[in-house]
């Protein structure tokens, strides 16, 4: 598919995907390259793209790889001028450096034009360049398979709470974006905010199902778009044409349920397969994590900064990266969410939820701290500080081992997640399970 989209000089709005900031701040930097989009299929990249393009350039031409074949051929010249020139004739009108934003999309069909990208950085920066596309992650994780330091990359998830919230009820949403550090919350907002939480963990963040929730309010749908997304997922691990097993990978990904649902949620082996060792399952794992598809969090031996360097490589949990297809997977009822009874998953899937909310708040991505004793469900780093993060599936708040951490190591934050008001309990702050996007602006 190769198209050109006409702008009358529209300036920059800001989207209800919290990436288009990032891709604005992108357009206008002085040190911009081109810019390759990653992140699981069907989470949104081709429409933040074209969105992109239509609020921010005067012109926006779009080039599909995947639907359109002679398209590589193009790109098999080294020449980014000349790439330009064909690629203009496609279009039939000039590209424009700065005017134009020009879109590649499946990208992955053609390792000549992800290589061309670092000729556009070395002589041809002043066009604007974005790319994306299918398992794009799982290729860029292979060595030599695209121009490092040549580009610039962004990851792009599932919606967020707060932008599930922004699409579903834009006035419960200007009163959640108004709160403030330490606020007292009023209750009727309060329960309001916990609603659309409940509502979010059944419906998820994939573009597709808040969609159909907005437009047709059909859970039944809803249940049924989620079916599909898993199924495109697991035929992917059975396309895909690495080195990988295929059977391995598919093996890895519908254990995840089971994995969390242990009291002890460390990843185990023996728990794919009967036997199975980390040579058997560690590359699935890794084409999973690379995929987009699945948030791995590792075990410190040290919640001390830097906690990078205390990374016990052997011993780490697996999330799901949506949670709504997570809660599908797990095949819990809707009424278990709704009417606030207790079910066995309960606890896994608020975890999931929060590590959906906090990864990319923080520069570095959470861990978590378990030892014989006790355990600390995530562990932040903000700076130098080192936060111990709870989470509580409902109102209890409860937690003797989060107490005995904070005694023993006297954090100047501790946070609890929990469905109870935001509050001071001590030196624990408890903020609201809706509130978690907000985490680092609330500290």
């Amino acid at each position: 598919m190769i198209y050109l989209i006409k702008q009358s000089g529209k300036r920059c709005g800001i989207m209800k995907r919290n990436a288009f900031n990032e891709l604005v701040k992108w357009k206008e930097s002085e040190r911009r390259k081109p810019l390759v989009l990653k992140g699981a299929r069907q989470v949104g990249k081709t429409w933040l793209m074209r969105e992109f393009g239509k609020e921010c350039y005067e012109h926006c031409a779009y080039y599909n790889f995947d639907e359109e074949e002679q398209l590589k051929s193009i790109f098999e010249v080294k020449n980014p001028h000349r790439i330009i020139e064909l690629l203009s004739m496609l279009i039939g009108e000039k590209i424009q450096p700065a005017k134009t934003l020009i879109i590649l999309d499946e990208i992955q069909e053609s390792p000549d034009a992800l290589n061309s990208l670092k000729y556009f950085k070395e002589k041809a920066s002043e066009y604007h360049i974005i790319a994306a596309g299918s398992l794009l992650g799982t290729l860029l994780a292979e060595p030599k398979s695209y121009p490092v330091g040549m580009v610039n990359l962004l990851d792009i998830y599932p919606l967020t709470f707060d932008e599930f919230l922004q699409a579903t009820d834009e006035a419960l949403y200007s009163y959640y974006a108004s709160i403030q550090k330490e606020q007292k919350i009023e209750e009727i907002f309060h329960n309001r905010l916990l609603d659309a939480y409940n509502s979010y963990l059944i419906i998820g963040g994939m573009p597709e199902c808040v969609s159909s929730w907005i437009e047709q309010k059909d859970p039944g749908r809803i249940s049924q778009i989620q079916r599909e997304l898993i199924e495109i997922y697991e035929n992917d691990f059975s396309k895909h044409n690495g080195k990988i097993n295929s059977g391995r990978i598919l093996m890895v990904f519908r254990s995840i349920v089971s994995q969390l649902a242990k009291s002890n949620e460390k990843f185990m082996y023996g728990a794919v397969r009967s036997g199975g060792r980390a040579r058997d399952f560690e590359e699935a794992i890794e084409w999973l994590v690379s995929a987009g598809i699945i948030n791995r969090v590792y075990n410190v031996s040290k919640p001390e900064h830097p906690l990078a360097a205390f990374d016990k490589m052997d011993q780490f949990k697996l999330f799901l990266f949506d949670t709504g297809l997570l809660k599908h997977m797990s095949g819990i009822d809707n009424s278990a969410i709704l009417l606030k009874s207790d079910y066995q998953f309960k606890g896994p899937l608020t975890e999931n939820y929060l590590l959906q909310q906090l990864r990319g708040q923080f520069d570095v991505e959470p861990r978590y701290y378990s030892t014989k004793n006790s355990e600390i469900d995530f562990i932040l780093q903000e700076g130098m500080e080192i936060i111990p993060v709870e989470a509580k599936a409902g109102e209890n708040k409860s937690a003797a081992s989060f107490k005995k951490y904070i005694s023993e190591h006297d954090p100047n934050f501790a946070m609890r997640y929990s469905k109870r008001g935001y509050r001071k309990d001590g030196k624990i702050t408890n903020i609201p399970l809706y509130l978690a996007g907000r985490t680092r602006e609330l500290l």
